[in-house]
């Protein structure tokens, strides 16, 4: 069985969780309170010496961190992982799209609002957080015209990496009204066999 360290309110760590629930594989979730400095532990450090959730642990000891990885690493030989070269690296294109052009604007937009008291220095960074989001957004909105999923013709990791932090957007600020095929594609996903929420 293999284990995994994060936070339930993380979408990051949520991405590790949906899909293990969605491949009914067994795991153990030990949830890390990062704001409260449980991931700079010694004890985690020796884990995943960057300091980050989620990680996963593997019944042998070994470690993984970064959820996309994860992601590709627990999806090989299932449904979710393209087996074809090219419908692979287009995956692969879209979760690294996730994590440089939409996860650092819309994860961060969300932690600065529910979790930065109104008065904090970094709400000044929202306005320029909130620009290159609806970039990405819009991105994500062309694409999907005309598709039902990210990849060929069925859900993957993929999916599963943009959803995280999508579907919760409007806690940064964004209006997801405006992307109604986005709208459409979060609808699509949230009705895949074994789907969970998120923790709020």
């Amino acid at each position: 069985m293999v284990t995994v360290y994060g936070m339930k309110s993380s979408g990051n760590c949520y991405k590790v969780q949906l899909l293990l629930e969605q491949l009914q594989r067994p795991y153990r979730w030990i949830e890390v309170d990062s704001a409260n400095g449980e991931t700079r532990t010694p004890e985690f450090l020796a884990r995943n010496p960057n300091g980050k959730v989620p990680l996963l642990e593997l019944a042998d000891g070994r470690h993984l961190s970064e959820s996309n990885a994860i992601l590709h690493f627990l999806a090989e030989d299932s449904p979710y992982l393209p087996a074809d070269a090219w419908l692979r690296a287009q995956a692969l294109q879209w979760m690294f799209f996730e994590q440089y052009s939409h996860e650092p604007y819309i994860a961060v937009a969300r932690f600065i609002c529910r979790w930065l008291p109104a008065d904090h220095a970094r709400r000044a960074d929202l306005p320029r957080l909130i620009e290159r989001g609806q970039q990405a957004l819009a991105v994500m909105e062309k694409h999907l015209a005309g598709r039902e999923f990210f990849v060929g013709g069925g859900y993957t990791i993929a999916d599963i990496a943009l959803f995280a932090y999508t579907h919760c957007a409007a806690d940064g600020g964004f209006d997801l009204t405006a992307y109604p095929a986005v709208c459409a594609w979060l609808a699509r996903v949230q009705a895949q066999p074994r789907f969970v929420r998120m923790q709020p």
